[in-house]
């Protein structure tokens, strides 16, 4: 998914050991520009902000995805950021989801009408 929006935090960078190694991790706050706006915090691990320079009230393209884990009988929603790049176009700044049903089509050939029998 893809959505852009205003940076409005950038919280503490996270470090540790796991079973696969050493882990970064920096969670950013960004804000929507929407009608009513909405605050969003995405994570970036590894080394994938190295390429931006970060600067608070500045607009943001962030390419993410969205995963949910069960925990204890709980579930937990990450948005977990693969791509971002500062917004060049200011005119531009609506924060709505850029996949669409046909974005899927054209990036998974296999993709049926079918499979697409939601029960909401």
């Amino acid at each position: 998914m893809q959505i852009s929006a205003k940076l409005v935090n950038i919280l503490p960078a996270q470090t540790g050991t796991g079973k696969n190694g050493e882990w970064k991790k920096q969670d950013l706050v960004f804000e929507t520009q929407d009608q009513f706006p909405k605050k969003i915090c995405i994570s970036f691990w590894g080394d994938k902000l190295q390429s931006v320079e970060l600067r608070e009230s500045e607009t943001y393209v962030i390419d993410f995805d969205i995963e949910s884990r069960e925990y204890n009988g709980k579930w937990f929603t990450d948005l977990k950021a693969w791509k971002i790049v500062q917004n060049a176009s200011p005119t531009n700044q609506h924060s709505i989801f850029a996949e669409t049903k046909s974005d899927k089509k054209s990036e998974n050939s296999e993709f049926t009408e079918e499979e697409d029998n939601f029960p909401f």
